[in-house]
């Protein structure tokens, strides 16, 4: 049996996943059939990227997502999809949807909450450079 599941790598205390469809008694980083995204739990916000495609073609022919790849997925909406797709909607206009979804979804750099860089804060006072040899106490 064929299970969509996360597969992982990264350093050590570094986590990030791959969706992999793999065989059900292959070890979780061992052999794979078919690389079909990624989850990085470490950005903020959280990286997700799946290829709707091809998760649609695996779940159609009978892949099962683990639990933690079911939560991915219907977070992402592919679930409902796929669900649309079984209730006779076309592939093409899915994946389409997919692809609008996630452009729409990818965050600007003003939203993510990142510091300001260097060239965009003013200085708030005049701070003289300390040169070496300067013991003036």
């Amino acid at each position: 049996m064929l299970r969509i599941r996360l597969r992982r790598v990264g350093g050590k205390k570094q986590p990030s996943y791959r969706i992999v469809v793999a065989e059900s008694t292959a070890p979780r980083d061992g052999k794979f059939v078919e690389l079909v995204g990624f989850h990085n739990p470490r950005t903020e916000p959280v990286t997700v990227q799946i290829k709707e495609e091809r998760m649609l073609h695996w779940l159609s022919v009978g892949a099962q997502p683990s639990d933690a790849v079911a939560r991915l997925l219907k977070n992402a909406g592919t679930l409902a999809r796929f669900e649309r797709m079984k209730a006779g909607e076309s592939l093409e206009a899915l994946v389409e949807e997919a692809t609008a979804v996630a452009q729409t979804a990818s965050p600007e750099a003003d939203d993510l909450g990142l510091p300001p860089t260097t060239q965009d804060v003013e200085p708030t006072q005049d701070v003289e450079p300390v040169t070496e040899g300067d013991d003036s106490e």
